[in-house]
């Protein structure tokens, strides 16, 4: 799939400093939270919020029409559940980054995806499940050909595509705006290659990166 993600051009016409690192494990071991993740839970959740990188996010909400207060980007609703909660291996890996750096990053399963992933604007009568309410027309979200995966950018992921302990193949999305450079989302994404080797010695791992510049 990796090949055939895809933003869309008015993706980039909102926010032309967007980028996204795209990620894909295949081979992951997944299980639990165990010492080793809980470790990493633990030192991410005593660093200092990066609050600038943050704020660039909540003024991309604010450029398609969302509240950042009542729908908060993912990684400013993260940096409020401190200590960071304990999820699974695979999550607790890539949420420990997300805090380190104030990035928001997405984990799903690969193999509950039908056809690629791709970063658009909603027309607003997409499929999306229940729990996650119907996307508004103008709204930032990741989908596939069944419909919504994430809605407003990066604040919820349906559960169709969810990391669960029983995921081996996996999708992470690291979205950068700045003032985060383009060197500092590639060092986060060998870091986060770094953590998933550690729990899966063998596992597989390509990336791709997507900007306004292709």
């Amino acid at each position: 799939m990796l090949d055939d993600i895809w933003v869309d051009d008015a993706v980039f016409e909102l926010r032309p400093d967007f980028a996204v690192l795209i990620m894909t494990a295949h081979g992951l071991h997944n299980g639990p939270t165990d010492d080793r993740s809980r470790a990493w839970l633990a030192a991410a959740s005593d660093l200092e919020v990066q609050t600038v990188k943050i704020d660039a996010w909540k003024d991309a909400y604010r450029a398609f029409g969302a509240k950042p207060q009542r729908t908060r980007p993912s990684v400013d609703a993260l940096t409020r559940r401190m200590p960071l909660p304990e999820i699974n291996r695979a999550v607790d890996a890539y949420n420990s980054i997300s805090v380190k750096h104030a990035l928001p990053i997405g984990g799903e399963d690969l193999d509950h995806y039908v056809g690629p992933a791709r970063l658009v604007r909603a027309t607003g009568d997409e499929a999306s499940e229940e729990a996650l309410g119907q996307p508004e027309p103008g709204e930032v979200i990741w989908r596939d050909d069944v419909g919504v995966t994430c809605r407003r950018w990066n604040w919820r992921q349906v559960v169709r595509t969810r990391l669960t302990e029983e995921t081996t193949n996996a999708i992470f999305l690291l979205e950068r705006l700045e003032p985060m450079s383009l060197e500092e989302l590639k060092e986060a994404g060998e870091e986060l290659t770094d953590l998933l080797s550690q729990l899966s010695p063998e596992v597989r791992i390509t990336s791709r990166l997507l900007s306004s510049a292709k």
